[in-house]
């Protein structure tokens, strides 16, 4: 269980292919204090920490995660939000994120204001994933309010510490990122389907 309150960035120093499984080997200054077998989000992606050498530790996506995130699109180089498993006891600063994608989307317009920025994201309705206004959403793991909300669009507002601290500062228009939807609004959308 995470909250979307990213604590740091790594970099992808290593994608290695296996079958149909990656190797991903990230540096990040939280290195030390992991451990393995640990769970670890990564754009918003639970994966577990396998190995630890150093200053850089590895995880392994399976093919199903591949498929319904935007991990195959990754790069060495690439900057990655990170957040470690919530503790127990602690603040609920963001909101309930499971680490588990829904689907992606892609950003389809980046507007800076006076301080801040609004982007707006678009996203395959046939999924029947939704958002409210003034709901929660996560993008690349991010807990974010949601703005503009529409059938298959929404906007969020980024204030200037999260575009500092978290890939936000490297999306462009046709970035493909990871979305996980408020699980309370999951529930209430699959009991509306079931009557």
């Amino acid at each position: 269980m995470f909250t979307g309150i990213i604590e740091t960035l790594g970099t992808i120093q290593e994608l290695k292919k296996e079958k149909d499984n990656i190797h991903i080997t990230i540096d990040a200054a939280i290195t030390t204090e992991l451990k393995i077998d640990q769970s670890v989000a990564h754009n918003g992606v639970c994966l577990t920490v396998v190995a630890i050498k150093n200053n850089s530790y590895t995880v392994t996506a399976i093919d199903e995660t591949i498929k319904k995130t935007n991990l195959g699109e990754w790069q060495e180089g690439d900057l990655i939000n990170l957040e470690r498993a919530m503790k127990l006891g602690d603040r609920l600063d963001g909101h309930i994120v499971q680490g588990h994608v829904d689907q992606t989307g892609t950003c389809i317009d980046i507007q800076e204001t006076n301080g801040s920025w609004l982007y707006t994201f678009e996203y395959d309705e046939k999924l029947n994933n939704i958002t409210i206004e003034k709901g929660s959403i996560t993008v690349n793991g991010v807990s974010l309010t949601v703005v503009n909300s529409k059938k298959n669009e929404f906007s969020v507002a980024i204030i200037p510490y999260t575009h500092e601290h978290t890939n936000f500062k490297n999306f462009k228009v046709g970035s493909k990122i990871n979305l996980e939807f408020d699980v309370i609004g999951k529930y209430v959308s699959r009991l509306n389907q079931l009557r």
